[in-house]
């Protein structure tokens, strides 16, 4: 991993971000949008681990160095974590339409509104 700089992660990072923004923007199927979400979220983990990797923390001069990188690896499990939650409940969401109406289509789930 120190072969690779900081600056690839970060340019890797921000493509994928991009390219989920893009398919969440795009794209009508909601399952394909829940899957550009988990691209969008995995490039946030990416950020963290790199950061986590590459910089050191304001306590790294009285914790030992290898204690403290967990900082970014702590953040990418509450964000896993985010992430499989958000897919239960909107899978439930999605399937719960789909028995209803027999029909995914994101332009005409109006049914939520209150």
């Amino acid at each position: 991993m120190l072969g690779v700089p900081l600056a690839g992660f970060l340019g890797l990072s921000a493509v994928m971000f991009a390219m989920g923004v893009l398919g969440v923007l795009l794209k009508r199927n909601p399952i394909v949008i829940f899957m550009c979400i988990e691209l969008m979220l995995n490039a946030a983990n990416l950020v963290f681990l790199a950061f986590a990797r590459y910089h050191s923390t304001p306590l790294s001069s009285t914790i030992p160095t290898m204690h403290t990188f967990m900082n970014g690896q702590m953040a990418v499990i509450f964000v896993m974590a985010v992430a499989a939650a958000e897919v239960a409940i909107g899978l439930g969401i999605i399937m719960a339409i789909f028995r209803i109406r027999e029909d995914v289509d994101i332009d005409q789930m109006n049914i939520l509104r209150g």
